[in-house]
């Protein structure tokens, strides 16, 4: 019962290189636009704020849908990355990291807010006011005091890709050895006579991978907590 199949392996990794590719991808962007949302205002704040959390409260198909009608191969950006860089998402493993990043996201983005409303702002006005640059007082200050934000937002946005499902078949399908994960193989096999023992096997790999994301989290945030208490 424990012994996996090729087609497991296969998808296993899959899923976990397409999730280490969504989280890295999305880790700058999650920073700046947790950023912009705790320390800009602007006309039109509160709407860009629902907008980065619209794919929590979105059925995932209709992400997958939309992701499809503009990165398809005859959607106004993915036919423009195809003729002028030769770049194709749509059916592609790349689009599933895609799929599973957006999806990701708002986690990603909600943690580090929240670290960021949490920090003192004296703190950061006072190196501006020895003649520090923003930038300077972002990564030499801000950056370190949110860390275990960063981290936390990183890992939820790895988790929540590994169990990625509704998107990820809508836009890229379900195609062995190229975009079949963890949770459309576990799918495949439950519509399969006899298949109850590959989709039990993979879910408990499901859980432990996705346990184990957690747990580390939880370790970082601590140490990192701990080595920021310490100086």
């Amino acid at each position: 019962m424990l012994a996996l199949t090729p087609e497991e392996l296969t998808a296993i990794k899959l899923s976990l290189r397409v999730a280490a590719l969504a989280m890295a991808a999305s880790l700058p962007f999650g920073i700046v636009m947790a950023w912009v949302l705790a320390r800009t205002k602007f006309y039109g704040r509160p709407l860009l704020h629902a907008l980065v959390l619209l794919p929590l409260v979105l059925p995932p198909v209709v992400t997958g849908y939309v992701l499809l009608l503009l990165f398809g191969r005859q959607g106004p950006i993915g036919h423009f990355l195809d003729q002028c860089c030769g770049i194709v998402l749509a059916f592609r493993w790349t689009g599933a990291a895609l799929a599973c990043a957006i999806m990701g996201f708002p986690l990603m983005v909600r943690a580090m807010l929240l670290s960021l409303e949490a920090v003192d702002r004296r703190i950061e006005q006072a190196a501006a006011t020895l003649g520090a640059n923003p930038f300077f007082v972002f990564f030499t200050v801000t950056l370190p005091l949110i860390l275990p934000g960063v981290i936390a937002g990183a890992i939820l946005s790895f988790a929540r890709a590994m169990g990625e499902f509704g998107a990820t078949i809508t836009f890229v399908s379900n195609i062995p050895g190229e975009t079949q994960t963890l949770p459309t193989l576990i799918y495949t096999f439950t519509q399969l006579p006899g298949g109850e023992a590959g989709a039990l096997r993979l879910t408990l790999i499901s859980v432990v991978i996705s346990l184990g994301a957690i747990l580390l989290s939880e370790t970082f945030v601590k140490r990192v907590q701990k080595t920021l208490g310490a100086k």
